[in-house]
């Protein structure tokens, strides 16, 4: 996961966990890490990556989510827990409270990038975006956030939106969307608005993450 080469959903929720819990998470991470380079952490992909792929084929009409979750966890039953509640905020967001609903619906453009943060020499990715155009051609961009704990507040969203506008300028700041999944909510600028220090807020908490875990690491060498 390496702290400075991280994916904008998990550098999010390291952020905000709380402090015992973001020690424990940053520990991990050095643990991951050290294993990559020893040779054994052969890794075990995404756990939520074959659940987004469903969720995006629902938004299509080329599956039933309620079928595909069932289908996910007789492979995994490690997916067990997680992937019903992911289920059923996606679909509480989807069939209930989105609000957009010009049908029909068609993907939109593949939205993939890096944001840089040059002086904490650091990179955040920005993938797996849901992109959607209904039916009079306005592209929804929809980014995914998975996390059981801690659930994204304000502040949080508020940073991912202000890193995605900066990021995706060629999307309309309005069409962004933040959806905390397993709670069904989604946060965009209409209803939380930047307050213009977002960047200052986020350098702020990359660079005490980075540090603290700078710190765990040299534990780790004594």
């Amino acid at each position: 996961m390496a702290l400075n080469n991280i994916h904008l959903r998990k550098l999010l929720k390291i952020l905000y966990l709380p402090a015992n819990q973001r020690r424990s998470e940053l520990r991990k991470d050095i643990r991951d890490e050290r294993d990559r380079l020893a040779g054994g952490g052969a890794g075990g992909g995404d756990f939520y990556a074959p659940f987004w792929s469903d969720a995006k084929r629902h938004v299509f009409g080329r599956l039933d989510l309620l079928d595909a979750v069932d289908d996910r966890i007789a492979v995994n039953g490690r997916r067990d827990n997680l992937y019903p509640l992911l289920r059923d905020g996606f679909l509480t967001w989807w069939n209930e409270r989105r609000r957009w609903t010009n049908e029909p619906f068609a993907p939109g453009r593949s939205l993939r990038s890096r944001f840089l943060f040059p002086a904490l020499e650091a990179t955040v990715k920005v993938d797996n975006i849901l992109a959607v155009r209904d039916g009079l051609d306005t592209e929804h961009a929809i980014y995914p956030y998975f996390a059981p704990s801690p659930e994204l507040s304000d502040e949080a969203a508020r940073l991912g939106l202000w890193l995605l506008t900066q990021t995706f300028p060629e999307i309309s700041p309005q069409e962004f969307r933040i959806l905390d999944v397993i709670r069904g909510r989604t946060f965009s600028l209409d209803r939380h608005p930047l307050h213009g220090n977002e960047e200052v807020i986020f350098s702020r908490r990359y660079s005490q993450a980075l540090n603290e875990r700078a710190i765990l690491e040299r534990e780790y060498d004594r």
